[in-house]
């Protein structure tokens, strides 16, 4: 939607034949599309204008011009009669009377689907915020341009005559669409490779948002131009002399970074204007790729190349398709200047990115769709993981952003990586199911931690096992939106079987309390329970009570089968004579770890006495009995026991007092590391000289572990006491 649009009434009479906006579109189109795609475009005119009649923009032009501007852009990339048509018709259905049926039925499935891809949400639907609608109509956009390509061309076109016509609105609007700008539609058309577009849309929003430092750049840019401009003149001179020597024709242009650019670099790297060194450099176009490496070998002849800045992206292209040779050299006076070397071909393609595929039908330029339809690929995965359509558009803007590091697997294949990139984004780049089950790792046949950063040029070795699982950590290091969304997917669906298991443990030991158990409540108390808290499947309840959110006993008292008066009296008779019996505690195997969390404070492990404490939300924290803070608290209590099945390994701390002699801490960690535990932290602290005390944080397996533990550091020479910390 034009978002410059204000939608007024009037009684204009537009004339085909007298709208200069239509005429230019049409000699545009007449350059390379024959009559039958030209009355196509014609009658979508004839269509919109009916359609949008009387309707102004808030310049006050006929709305009109405004998608006949959009399909003029397009029509400049020399994109087909259907996405022209498509653009022109783009606003129909989201602010005409007309709908997506009425242009079906006059224009073919095609085109309606592009512009309902294009169009906006219903406005009937109500959200909650501005936000939640922009990401919704987001998420429509980028599963329709799943399907064709053309509605992202469409989308971008409609963006940038929109950012063009700012001047009408007021300051706060254009600052927002200014933002939204760079922050969505700049990276997309970068992803996309549409580069002449990008710089279009980075400079206008920046002069919105940044009107000083616009000026003030500008400004120094034409007054370092002149001295720039000689320099790269001479260096221009040599480079044709040498390859007019090697019977290469190539033409040599003059590459200006654009203001945008220069304030990013002075901005990430805290540079002044006199330090960016690539304002200027040059571009060599070539015809042929071996000519592409030979310039490149001609070029490091004249002049010494920048060591380590040289980059080969015709062997490797980027993640958009761009390819060429980019290479820095010092220059006379040792002035660096950066050179671009690449074919026709790849500088068309630079240019026009996934547009050039309907400019060339020959020549590799597929290769861009390919590249855009992998993109999208993981796109439609990474809404499958995620929760909501805000979560989405934020992991999409992540995912727009990377710098390419290349990673090689065991059989050669290249892996396209974002830098800082972790041995489990590799996994997952291979394949989901490789990251979920990965367990180990090699990076050039060395064993290392999953959590290692990648760099460019390793080899990469994913072992896994059939019982792998993503750990919660893992969200710690991953960098790649596929790694995040698919750990979170997992973890979610795995924090609800568990909440599941433990809220039906809980419920069933409250109504036990109440002289029932679940299996004896009648299906209309427990429908009934579900209504009054708004929850649809009695899983939801479950998992409700699993994670805290609701008190179990409240939910047992509404639903619970009441004891008779008698019986109740009969039941304390026999408690005052034979004792109250013990509460039933419920068990833990200590694997419900996303409900289940053990407190820091205290850390509690098998053999302990323990009490859980309610965190809404988030299930239940598990404390010691002994524990300092689980008697202050008034939350409510859940009593709980360790399982005869229970595993794994728990944190707990120990205090060590020794002498201050050389080697203590050394005998210390080597008896830890003997009896099969885990050093995670250890802490000096320096009591009285010649004493002082280490408290080391250790995984052990439960009490009777870290007793022998404890009992074997007693016997070390120098040490005087061990002791476990209290909460």
């Amino acid at each position: 939607m034009a978002e410059t649009s204000n939608l007024k009434k009037t009684n204009l009479n537009q004339q085909s034949s007298s709208n200069p906006a239509l005429n230019s579109l049409l000699k545009k189109s007449k350059l390379y599309l024959n009559t039958n795609q030209i009355i196509l475009i014609r009658e979508a005119y004839t269509f919109s204008n009916a359609s949008h009649k009387g309707q102004l923009r808030k310049s006050g032009e006929p709305y009109i011009n405004h998608p006949l501007s959009v399909a003029s852009i397009l029509a400049d990339m020399k994109m087909d009669a259907v996405c022209i048509a498509a653009a022109i018709l783009h606003d129909v259905v989201e602010d005409t009377a007309a709908g997506k049926e009425d242009i079906e039925k006059r224009f073919g499935l095609e085109i309606s689907r592009i512009v309902d891809g294009v169009s906006k949400i219903d406005k009937n639907i109500k959200f909650l915020s501005r936000d939640e609608a922009q990401a919704e109509n987001f998420s429509k956009m980028m599963l329709a341009m799943s399907d064709d390509l053309r509605v992202i061309l469409v989308k971008l076109a409609d963006r940038l005559h929109n950012m063009r016509t700012l001047d009408c609105l007021s300051k706060e609007k254009k600052l927002r669409i200014a933002r939204e700008t760079l922050e969505i539609y700049v990276p997309i058309a970068l992803r996309l490779g549409m580069n002449k577009l990008r710089l279009e849309l980075e400079e206008i929003s920046f002069r919105t948002i940044n009107p000083l430092r616009y000026k003030i750049i500008v400004k120094a840019v034409e007054n370092h131009k002149g001295n720039k401009t000689k320099f790269l003149a001479g260096i221009k001179e040599k480079i044709n002399d040498r390859l007019s020597d090697l019977s290469i024709n190539a033409d040599i242009y003059t590459r200006q970074k654009n203001p945008y650019s220069i304030y990013k670099k002075m901005k990430k790297k805290k540079l002044s204007f006199n330090a960016v060194f690539d304002i200027y450099g040059l571009r060599v176009v070539a015809s042929k790729i071996d000519e592409c490496y030979r310039i490149f070998g001609a070029s490091h002849n004249l002049f010494k190349p920048v060591p380590g800045k040289f980059k080969d992206y015709i062997a490797i292209p980027k993640s958009n398709g761009y390819q060429a040779l980019h290479t820095v050299l010092f220059g006379p006076n040792a002035i660096p200047i950066e050179v671009q070397i690449r074919t026709k071909e790849m500088d068309h393609f630079a240019e026009s990115g996934i547009a050039s595929h309907w400019q060339y039908k020959t020549g590799g330029h597929s290769s861009a769709q390919a590249y855009a339809r992998d993109w999208l690929q993981n796109i439609i995965e990474m809404k499958q993981n995620t929760a909501s359509s805000i979560d989405l558009l934020e992991n999409i803007k992540v995912d727009l952003f990377p710098d390419e590091i290349y990673i090689f697997t065991p059989k050669g294949e290249i892996k396209e990586l974002p830098y800082r990139s972790s041995v489990i984004d590799y996994a997952y780049s291979v394949h989901s199911d490789i990251g979920k089950k990965c367990t180990a790792a090699k990076i050039n046949d060395i064993d290392v931690p999953l959590s290692t950063t990648l760099s460019s040029g390793q080899t990469v070795e994913i072992i896994t096992t059939p019982l792998g699982k993503p750990h919660p950590s893992w969200l710690e290091f991953v960098v790649t939106v596929k790694a995040r969304t698919n750990i979170k997917s997992y973890l979610r669906k795995m924090q609800s079987k568990q909440a599941s298991d433990l809220g039906l443990r809980i419920l069933d030991k409250a109504l036990h309390d109440y002289g029932t158990s679940f299996t004896e409540i009648p299906y209309a108390s427990i429908r009934r329970l579900l209504d009054e808290y708004n929850l649809k499947h009695i899983d939801d309840l479950f998992i409700e009570i699993g994670l805290g959110n609701i008190v179990p006993h409240l939910a047992a008292q509404n639903i619970a089968i009441k004891k008779s008066f008698v019986k109740q009296k009969y039941h304390d008779l026999v408690s005052k004579v034979l004792g109250s019996n013990k509460k039933e505690n419920i068990s833990i195997k200590g694997t419900e770890g996303l409900v289940l969390k053990f407190a820091k404070c205290c850390r509690p492990i098998p053999g302990d006495n323990i009490v859980g404490q309610t965190s809404s939300g988030n299930g239940f924290v598990v404390h010691r009995s002994v524990c300092n803070n689980i008697k202050k608290s008034k939350s409510k209590k859940l009593f709980i026991e360790w399982s005869d099945e229970v595993s794994g390994d728990y944190q707990t701390q120990i205090r060590v007092f020794s002498e201050k002699q050389r080697g203590v801490l050394a005998n210390v960690a080597g008896v830890i590391s003997r009896l099969s535990c885990n050093i995670e932290n250890v802490k000096f602290d320096e009591v009285q000289n010649p004493y002082a005390s280490f408290v080391f944080t250790i995984d052990v397996k439960n009490r009777k572990h870290l007793a022998d533990l404890i009992k074997e550091l007693k016997r070390l020479k120098n040490i005087n006491k061990v002791m476990r910390t209290v909460g």
